[in-house]
């Protein structure tokens, strides 16, 4: 017998992959978007796990719970799925809910250009949609405001040694950290030892290093690692790769230091990217800022402003990407699966997965 049916449209922004469910009104409680990402996170990571993790998922997928809308004005609001939790924003799964809802016609879609409000547990978020011959062209996410915490933190990594990352909100807590500093390049057959590396990373940084987001006191850890191609050089590609880790982080267990690669540039990581390197004078207010990723893909960012965060500098990213339907799916479970909450192989996944 299905005792659980759940219909999504699946898409990708820049290579990153997005399982979107369109009304998840039904499965998730609270008034606002913080008491809604809380619930995910306490009663919904079995459906999470369901989702994202094998048969029906595998190490890089993302998802998005688009949700009706809490404040006035909003269209709609988002939680995000990711492999190690609920987070609550996403530039590249923005792009990816943003495209699904206009293309089914949740939202009415207007040519050349719709504009949708986004309400999310970090802020409201604004995107602007490119629209020809009834298709989303580009998405422009215009996120919620980014700041650094703190430029060049040591940090003492396990197996690496003492090196300077970042610390930065883009929509997420970030450590950022020069790939040059671990003695690596950016590229695509390097993959396992970079995901080993953010890794690795995140430990020390979740160790090290204090965070909590003046508007949302819950959003309290670093959860991503950016590994970049570092000073910006005249002739010299922008380019990143952001780790995802899949499972919980033991120092005294080396298996647990892995994860997967964000296969698109990371729009949250763009948004904290452009954050410090405004900090460091290297990107100015409006200037485009072209960013790539492991695969080669691109987003294009520019800073649009300046503001403050609890009497903090802070700066007004904006995103632009591309986002394409790769199909639609009805996803079941049936009371005799011998695997409820899906399962995890320690071939491709941490042995220890979240």
């Amino acid at each position: 017998m299905t005792t659980l049916a759940i219909d999504t449209i699946e898409v990708h922004a820049e290579g990153e992959p997005g399982r979107v469910v369109l009304n998840a009104d039904a499965l998730v409680q609270g008034s606002t978007m913080a008491e809604r990402l809380a619930y995910c996170r306490t009663h919904l990571d079995d459906l999470r796990r369901l989702l994202l993790h094998e048969p029906r998922g595998y190490p890089a997928l993302c998802g998005v719970f688009v949700l009706s809308a809490v404040n006035p004005g909003a269209d709609f609001g988002i939680v995000v799925l990711e492999q190690g939790g609920f987070t609550p924003m996403s530039g590249s799964n923005t792009m990816c809910a943003v495209t699904a809802v206009l293309e089914a016609g949740v939202v009415p879609l207007r040519e050349p250009v719709t504009e949708v409000v986004i309400d999310t547990a970090v802020g409201t978020v604004r995107a602007v949609a490119e629209v020809s011959n009834g298709k989303v062209v580009t998405v422009s996410v215009v996120n919620v405001p980014a700041y650094v915490v703190n430029l060049d933190v040591p940090l003492q990594v396990p197996g690496i040694g003492l090196i300077a990352a970042d610390i930065v909100f883009g929509g997420q807590f970030f450590a950022q950290v020069a790939a040059s500093e671990c003695g690596i390049e950016l590229k695509p057959e390097n993959g396992r030892e970079l995901a080993r590396l953010g890794a690795m990373i995140k430990l020390a940084a979740r160790e090290q290093v204090s965070v909590s987001h003046p508007d949302n006191p819950e959003i309290d850890s670093v959860d991503l690692v950016m590994l970049h191609s570092g000073d910006r050089r005249p002739g010299h590609d922008d380019r990143n790769t952001v780790i995802v880790t899949n499972g919980p982080l033991r120092r005294d267990d080396p298996a647990t230091w892995t994860g997967a690669l964000d296969r698109s540039p990371c729009g949250t990581g763009t948004s904290a990217r452009m954050a410090a390197l405004h900090a460091r004078g290297q990107l100015e207010i409006g200037e485009e800022f072209r960013h790539r990723s492991i695969i080669g893909s691109e987003f294009v960012g520019r800073l649009t402003g300046e503001t403050r965060i609890a009497g903090n500098p802070a700066v007004l990213p904006t995103v632009t990407g591309r986002a394409w339907i790769t199909g639609r799916a009805q996803w079941t479970l049936d009371d005799a699966d011998l695997f409820p909450t899906g399962f995890t192989v320690a071939d491709i996944w941490s042995s220890e997965t979240a």
